[in-house]
């Protein structure tokens, strides 16, 4: 059987968090409204309306290139798409085509085998979203206009990934970067993200690429993975079975699992582009691109390699520490309230991720809680309690959950709590004494004498118990060898 080659590229569709929509002040924030509730003359395509570019829009669109390493481009040309469905009215959607603000950019992505793959990036053009058609169960089909204008960026990858993994990764890393510098609320399930997936397949060793099949309107990474797999088999078989391919339009069916054909695909000349005589070119100096330049942050990969060189962080621990910029935000706002009781940026990564996000996941909640659920002055108080030798590291765990359930001050529920370390000799040799007496000790006491150190820590543990993990456990360990003999 020949070997196939699959080539794949993504166009993701980002709304642009702004105020207003693309061309018009109506609000943009339409999640949760009422249907047609957003709209206006201009959303609704009246005749004799003029469209207005919303300036911010451009300027989160080039501060998006810019965080894609893109080129943005001095001059930029909207242009009019003919656009002959019912969800945007006018008949045509204002978008760009050969002069789009930003071009040729790439990021780079982790493969799950730990190799690296840098992902070119042909174009950021700003266009205006469509509607949303909505199909009834009897088979009429409605219309929400919210939507319609509201502030678009396409990003559209060259088809540079060939594997589903590749194409998930690349879609988590755009929304990732996007969320972090501010122009993108992430929200696949409103719509505000999404992407069409183009992918074929050809015979090894055939030059020209096979039949360009589009998957539609996909808004979930898992999603994305699973309709690639299923087109690549299927295309797959088909090209094994002697047929033909078609350059198509598909949509992923979630519940049977399956893509399903939509219509031919069009072509750049089936659109009808021409200028835009309503707005001019996007004329963009130096001058201002470096404005832009100026409003990036540090950016999530820059951030992950400082935190491994700088705090010490395994490449792991780094990663989950900037999968978003709140907690990462956090997480070096606690390092700096730590240093003061000698925390160490790797405690407090520990402490970040192994119980805030532990107690965030059980209560259901996102992690940008986590800075109101436990201040970093609590966790900072948390590490310097044990350091001073006030509470146990197994108490600690207590004081970090009492303190993200109610809000109190670690000090404070120690004290109210009774919860501070037992380091008193006498007290600790009579509960070990009792320990040893206990029924349940005698397999470990017996371990032990005969030359099976390992087993005193079953007998510590039995302490601790006792204790409610409140004794001091290295001196528990030195009364139990002095005990044992």
């Amino acid at each position: 059987m020949p070997t196939y080659l699959v080539t794949i590229g993504l166009e993701i569709h980002a709304h642009i968090k702004t105020a207003s929509k693309m061309f018009d002040g109506c609000p943009s924030d339409y999640a949760g409204a009422e249907p047609n509730t957003y709209v206006s003359a201009v959303s609704l395509g009246l005749p004799g309306t003029l469209p207005v570019v919303n300036q911010r829009a451009v300027e989160m669109a080039a501060l998006s290139g810019l965080a894609l390493n893109c080129t943005i481009n001095e001059r930029s040309v909207f242009s009019r798409k003919s656009y002959p469905y019912p969800d945007l009215p006018k008949g045509y959607q204002i978008s760009q085509y050969d002069q789009p603000l930003c071009s040729e950019g790439s990021l780079t992505i982790r493969r799950s085998d730990g190799a690296e793959k840098r992902i070119g990036i042909e174009r950021i053009h700003i266009e205006e979203d469509t509607g949303r058609l909505l199909h009834a169960d009897e088979g009429g089909s409605l219309i929400d206009y919210n939507r319609s204008g509201v502030p678009l960026m396409e990003i559209v990858s060259h088809p540079d990934m060939t594997t589903p993994e590749e194409a998930r990764l690349y879609f988590e890393k755009i929304r990732q970067i996007l969320v972090w510098i501010g122009v993108n609320s992430g929200n696949l399930e409103e719509g505000a993200l999404r992407c069409d997936a183009n992918v074929s397949v050809r015979p090894e060793g055939q030059a020209a690429y096979g039949a360009k099949v589009e998957i539609k309107n996909i808004n979930s990474f898992r999603f994305v993975e699973r309709a690639l797999a299923y087109e690549i088999e299927r295309q797959t078989a088909v090209l094994e079975a002697g047929g033909t391919l078609m350059q198509e339009t598909r949509g992923w069916d979630e519940f049977k699992g399956e893509t399903v054909g939509q219509r031919s695909k069009e072509f750049a000349h089936d659109y009808r582009y021409f200028p835009e005589p309503d707005i001019p070119p996007l004329e963009l100096d130096a001058a201002w691109i470096a404005a832009r330049r100026e409003e990036l942050p540090e950016l999530p990969d820059a951030r992950r390699e400082r935190f491994e060189s700088a705090y010490g962080l395994s490449p792991q621990d780094a990663d989950l520490l900037t999968l978003e910029r709140s907690i990462a935000d956090y997480y070096e706002a606690a390092v700096a309230a730590a240093e003061a009781s000698g925390g160490s940026p790797k405690d407090v990564a520990n402490w970040v991720l192994n119980e805030g996000f532990r107690l965030l996941k059980e209560r259901g909640e996102a992690s940008t809680r986590l800075s109101e659920r436990m201040p970093v002055s609590h966790i900072a108080a948390v590490i310097e309690l044990i350091a001073n030798g006030t509470i146990t590291r197994s108490v600690a765990k207590q004081v970090f959950e009492l303190s993200f359930d109610t809000g109190a001050a670690p000090a404070q529920i120690v004290v109210e709590r009774g919860l501070t370390q037992i380091s008193d000799s006498d007290a600790l040799l009579s509960i070990v004494r009792d320990v040893l007496a206990d029924s349940k000790a005698s397999k470990a006491i017996a371990e032990y004498r005969g030359g099976k150190t390992s087993a005193a820590q079953f007998l510590v543990g039995m302490v601790m118990k006792a204790t409610r993990g409140q004794a001091n456990p290295q001196q528990v360990r030195t009364l139990l060898e002095q005990e044992l003999g």
